[in-house]
C-alpha cells in the first residue's frame, strides 16, 4: 500500500500547467484587444487545452490525422508593405474554409524579421465584412473593429504577466509572447486547434471579410499584412 507521505510526494512532483491561450472575449479589455488582433491575423484561431485529471494539455497534429493545408475557398493573404520593411509574413496557411466555430482548425506559419522589435509597436487594423456584395468598414466599438492598438507590448504584458511561460503552443515551439521580438525567423509548424464556442460580437457573424494590419514604431512602418477569411458561427 502506497504511504501517505509517499502519495504526497507524487501530487508535489506533478508539473505546473502551462498558462492556456483561449479565444474568449471576455476575459478583460486588454485581453479582448489582443485576442482579436491575433484573429484577424491568423483567422481566429486559439488553442483549446483539456484537464486530463493530472495536467494540461493541447492537441496538434501528431494525435489526429493529418490533412494536407491548401489555401482555397476565400482565404488569401499577402505582404502589403514595401519591399524594404524589416518584418514579413513568408507563409500562412489555415483550413478550414470558411473558419468554423465552433470547430476544428489547422494552421501554419513562418515569418522573419530583420531588427528586433522593440516597444512602443503599434498596431493599426482595418477590417471588412461584405454586405450584399458590397465591403463595409467595420468601426471600431470597444476597441474592436477597425481600431488602432497603440502600445500592444503593454497589451501582452497585461495579458500574460512578465516571467510568467508563454501560452501552449508558443511555449513548446520557443515563440516568445512579449517585447521584444528578436531579429530572425520565426516558425509555428502544422498545428492542430480547438475552436470553443464563444460568444462573438453580433458583426462578426457567418461572412467573408477582409482584414489589414499595419505594424509601425515610432510612426516607421514595419509589416504591413492584408488577407481575406471567411466565418462560419453557430
Amino acid at each position: 500500500m502506497r504511504s501517505r507521505r509517499g502519495q504526497a510526494d507524487q501530487e508535489e512532483a506533478k508539473p505546473a500547467p502551462r498558462p492556456v491561450l483561449l479565444m474568449n472575449l471576455y476575459t478583460g479589455n486588454s485581453a479582448m484587444k489582443v485576442m482579436f488582433v491575433f484573429l484577424v491575423h491568423l483567422g481566429c484561431a486559439s488553442a483549446y487545452q483539456v484537464d486530463n485529471g493530472d495536467t494540461f494539455y493541447y492537441r496538434m497534429l501528431h494525435n489526429k490525422k493529418l490533412q494536407p493545408i491548401l489555401s482555397q475557398g476565400t482565404f488569401s493573404w499577402a505582404n502589403c508593405g514595401s519591399k524594404k520593411e524589416p518584418a514579413v509574413l513568408k507563409s500562412l496557411s489555415i483550413q478550414p474554409d470558411p473558419i468554423s466555430i465552433p470547430g476544428d482548425l489547422q494552421a501554419s506559419a513562418t515569418g522573419f524579421t530583420a531588427i528586433n522589435l522593440t516597444a512602443p509597436l503599434t498596431v493599426n487594423v482595418t477590417l471588412e465584412k461584405e454586405v450584399a456584395g458590397v465591403w463595409v468598414k467595420i468601426p471600431c466599438v470597444d476597441e474592436i473593429g477597425s481600431c488602432v492598438y497603440g502600445d500592444v507590448c503593454r497589451l501582452l504584458n497585461l495579458v500574460i504577466p512578465p516571467g510568467q511561460d508563454c501560452p501552449e503552443p508558443l511555449y513548446t515551439y520557443g515563440l516568445p509572447c512579449h517585447c521584444p521580438f528578436k531579429a530572425g525567423e520565426y516558425s509555428l509548424p502544422n498545428t492542430y486547434f480547438d475552436l470553443p464556442p464563444v460568444a462573438l460580437p453580433s458583426w462578426m457573424a457567418s461572412g467573408n471579410y477582409k482584414a489589414m494590419g499595419i505594424l509601425t514604431r515610432n510612426n516607421q512602418e514595419l509589416a504591413c499584412l492584408k488577407g481575406t477569411f471567411s466565418l462560419k458561427t453557430e
